[in-house]
């Protein structure tokens, strides 16, 4: 039987759609107001559009060497121009582009998921925890993170792949999270609500997850970007020197084979170029959002700019 024109389910329905409609509305009204976070979320969506529409009218075959005459400059038919090594740069950059930023996802995630955990346990629980956590990221911070990223990588330079740069890079992106959310959740477990969920009878679990979290939400979402814009600047670092996958188009590696190559020292500006204004694009995209959720989670912030 067919539904019935006003009919229950059918306001249902409606009010579902209206809800979504205002939903999209208000989410658009305060990216007018958030400029920073829209203009960053357009850059950073720009660059995920490469990877995911690119290879549909790019071919990425053409990103392997002797792929295409060497040397070529940016022309019709090589738009981006071609490297030393025979390699369509446009199809370096619609494969190599989204692997960078797939490094930097990863390792941010590793790195702020550990940082979460070892900050809620050390700021929540205290005593003991606290105390131990507190010392092994203090001295850790302490470390050169180049040097023993660049030993890390060195160890497994043979069998260095995408996921094995990210956990490489992550190895040593968790401790200021660790510091950062340690220091939130001092802050916030003396606070009224909190003792509060205390007294009636909610577990630690429970009081972090529905009370402690929710409230951090902001932070951990700001947090996160300016992981992910560091683990990319560490992967490149570490590809520009040589030691990341070799056999993959990565922005920081069409980067250090521009080096070895003496592209700069040939003419060949457009090999180094491309890579360098796409990394500084991406930065530039992450820094913007991570400038917007901070607006978000700081409310002096927010009034300033208003």
């Amino acid at each position: 039987m067919s539904t019935l024109v006003g009919s229950p389910q059918q306001e249902v329905v409606t009010r579902q759609r209206a809800t979504g409609r205002e939903r999209v509305v208000s989410f658009r009204q305060y990216l007018r107001r958030n400029p920073s976070l829209a203009v960053g979320l357009l850059i950073v969506g720009f660059m995920l559009l490469i990877g995911i529409v690119g290879p549909f009218f790019v071919d990425t075959n053409k990103s392997n060497p002797a792929s295409v005459f060497p040397d070529q400059s940016p022309s019709r038919q090589y738009p981006l121009g071609s490297d030393d090594q025979g390699r369509d740069l446009l199809a370096v950059v619609v494969k190599g582009l989204p692997l960078t930023m797939e490094v930097g996802f990863i390792a941010g995630i590793v790195g702020l998921g550990v940082g979460t955990i070892l900050g809620f346990a050390a700021g929540y629980i205290g005593k003991k925890t606290d105390t131990t956590i507190k010392t092994i990221a203090d001295v850790l911070l302490t470390v050169p993170g180049l040097v023993v990223l660049i030993t890390f990588a060195s160890t497994v330079q043979g069998s260095i792949g995408i996921g094995t740069m990210a956990l490489v890079v992550a190895s040593l992106a968790w401790m200021w999270p660790t510091r950062t959310i340690r220091a939130q959740v001092l802050s916030m477990r003396e606070r009224g609500y909190v003792q509060i969920a205390k007294i009636s009878g909610m577990s630690t679990p429970e009081i972090i997850f529905f009370e402690l979290m929710p409230n951090l939400l902001p932070y951990l979402a700001a947090s996160f970007v300016g992981s992910v814009g560091s683990a990319v600047l560490a992967s490149i670092g570490l590809e520009a020197l040589g030691l990341g996958p070799q056999n993959e188009p990565t922005m920081g590696m069409t980067i250090y084979w521009s080096i070895a190559f003496n592209a700069l020292i040939r003419g060949l500006w457009w090999w180094w170029l491309t890579p360098i204004v796409l990394l500084v694009l991406l930065f530039v995209g992450l820094m913007q959002i991570s400038i917007g959720l901070d607006e978000v989670a700081n409310p002096r912030v927010r009034r300033t700019n208003s």
